[in-house]
């Protein structure tokens, strides 16, 4: 099986994909990457900003309809959604293996 080369995904990357299953602006965002990661990621707003300049441009995410229009929204692709699946996969098959050869707690 060939990998996709954007695999592994960046942590952050990860969680913002995740955090995007419901459409939202980028506080909520934020927000929602430090609750996902029980405050293991937490980022300024200009690395999210990057980093969602950079997951427009893949199509992994797009901007989303907004009742607000000083904020703006974004929502997971489809595309985005096989990325996060394809990583999720990965990362449960790495825990699959670890338990079978050395169990841990």
């Amino acid at each position: 099986m060939n990998r996709d080369k954007h695999l592994p995904l960046t942590e952050t990357v990860y969680y913002i994909l995740l955090a995007l299953a419901q459409p939202a602006h980028g506080y909520l965002i934020m927000q929602k990457v430090e609750g996902l990661s029980l405050g293991q990621v937490r980022m300024a707003a200009g690395t999210l900003y990057g980093a969602i300049d950079n997951l427009v441009k893949l199509k992994w995410i797009e901007p989303a309809a907004s009742a607000d229009s000083r904020r703006k929204v974004y929502a997971i692709t489809n595309k985005g959604r096989d990325m996060l699946e394809l990583d999720f996969k990965r990362m449960n098959h790495m825990i699959n293996v670890t338990k079978e050869i050395m169990p841990l707690d």
